[in-house]
């Protein structure tokens, strides 16, 4: 693990000359950059596969994980519907991004001024719908999913953005109207009573621990796959 504190990034030196010397050292590297244009500018100049650990535009590790924990439940995400409930972050971003290449439904719950990207939603197709209302998407869904409202760097934000998200939080009414068998998913840490109950998130539809191990199962494949 080097931290910015163990790279020479932060003394000024380039993306790309960290990125060549690094790639001289290892097989693989997963990088956790704020700005996504970052990120792909450390793959171009890297000779080593390169994994996004987290930007902000999209959380692609994450949803790996999402995914392998709805094939446990149902055997396949095939034909599944995923409602999105809160904040048009990176998350929301990497679902889109899965739905675009999966065959499942996605609906997301998000307010006005916090959308995911828009160019995401055009490419993605009739798979994903965009609402303002939580009721419409959560209604009959297989798997209701969400994050914190103000993620890392957006503190500052969090009293504005607790008052856009007010009727956005996943409670025990809201669950109640997707289907019997659903589940719920959080890539945690969770707010509990902000944008979940603790009912929910201690409940019998609750799979967060489960998806919480499947991140290591994952990403061990992940490279796995990448390194050969």
């Amino acid at each position: 693990f080097l931290s910015p504190r163990d790279v020479q990034v932060g003394r000024g030196e380039t993306i790309r000359d960290t990125a060549r010397a690094l790639s001289r050292y290892l097989d693989a590297l997963v990088i956790r950059w704020h700005e996504h244009a970052g990120l792909e500018e450390f793959a171009r100049f890297a000779t080593v596969p390169v994994v996004n650990g987290l930007t902000d535009f999209t959380h692609p590790c994450q949803v790996l994980a999402d995914l392998l924990t709805i094939q446990e439940e149902f055997g396949s995400v095939v034909g599944r519907t995923v409602a999105w409930i809160g904040d048009g972050n990176n998350m929301a971003n990497a679902w889109i991004e899965a739905a675009g290449r999966l065959d499942f439904t996605l609906r997301l719950a998000c307010p006005e001024g916090y959308h995911p990207d828009a160019g995401l939603l055009r490419e993605a197709g009739a798979n994903v719908t965009l609402t303002a209302d939580p009721r419409e998407a959560a209604t009959g869904a297989d798997v209701v999913t969400t994050d914190v409202w103000a993620s890392m760097g957006q503190e500052e934000e969090a009293a504005a953005r607790a008052a856009a998200f007010a009727g956005f939080t996943v409670d025990a009414d809201l669950m109640h109207l997707a289907a019997d068998s659903a589940i719920f998913l959080h890539c945690l840490p969770a707010h509990r009573g902000e944008e979940v109950s603790d009912d929910v998130l201690e409940g019998p539809r609750s799979r967060v621990w489960d998806e919480a191990e499947n991140r290591l199962h994952v990403q061990k494949a992940l490279l796995a796959t990448l390194m050969g």
